[in-house]
């Protein structure tokens, strides 16, 4: 069984976290030696060279992981539909991290609201073209009433927990067996720190009910906190 995948939203390694990591090698290379998985989102704002994919998988150990996230041209932009030629590109992209390409996450704007027709056949179409872990983080309140929950659960993609719990209007329902928790920083998203107490209870969580190859990522990255956070949970969870 794989672990549990617990890492931040890009590799960038600040100042105040630097004696965590090997001083040798590229941010990518000591951060893999250390943490093993790591959320792309740079995929969202632009593409990438196959050879930069390819670059990154060889950069880290064989059992680190990526998740990618779709391009907003595909999410954003078309909104789910007529992306077939985008998301071949992108797919022909990312296979180049090979086995290492753990996950994809869909990340959907807030104004897109759940279309069960467009939903259903950019999943299938997806599905067609991927085998392995989807993770959606949908931030409009119609994906979170019974009829997403069971395409959701049809097409075995997990639904993002994030925090803040945008567009989510009650308790998180989960959609597979699987976990892809999301932490941007709260209150001020994307900034804040998580407390130890918060750490401690998420630990908690994650060793009595995740199962394993479930990710934890941190997104709240913007005054250098996602890092020391993944660190501290991966060690109260145990991994090496």
């Amino acid at each position: 069984m794989s672990p549990l995948h617990i890492g931040t939203a890009g590799w960038s390694i600040s100042s105040a976290a630097a004696h965590h990591f090997p001083s040798a090698g590229s941010h990518l290379q000591r951060y893999g030696r250390v943490l093993n998985s790591v959320e792309i989102n740079s995929s969202f704002y632009r593409p990438h060279q196959p050879a930069t994919y390819a670059r990154w998988a060889a950069s880290v150990p064989d059992d680190f992981r990526f998740s990618v996230k779709l391009p907003r041209r595909i999410t954003h932009e078309l909104r789910l539909q007529d992306c077939w030629q985008e998301l071949d590109k992108f797919l022909g992209e990312v296979a180049q991290l090979e086995n290492k390409l753990g996950c994809l996450l869909i990340q959907l704007p807030p104004s897109l609201r759940f279309d069960e027709g467009v939903a259903a056949q950019f999943f299938q179409q997806l599905r067609q073209r991927y085998q392995a872990m989807l993770a959606c983080e949908a931030r409009h309140p119609s994906w979170f009433d019974a009829p997403a929950t069971a395409l959701l659960q049809k097409h075995v993609i997990t639904r993002v927990r994030a925090d803040p719990p945008a567009g989510q209007p009650g308790k998180h329902v989960p959609t597979t067996d699987l976990a892809y928790i999301r932490l941007h920083g709260s209150p001020k998203i994307y900034y804040s720190d998580y407390s130890a107490a918060f750490l401690d209870a998420l630990a908690t969580e994650l060793h009595a009910h995740a199962t394993q190859g479930s990710w934890c990522i941190f997104d709240n990255t913007a005054a250098g906190a996602a890092l020391l956070n993944a660190l501290k949970l991966a060690d109260k969870v145990g991994l090496p």
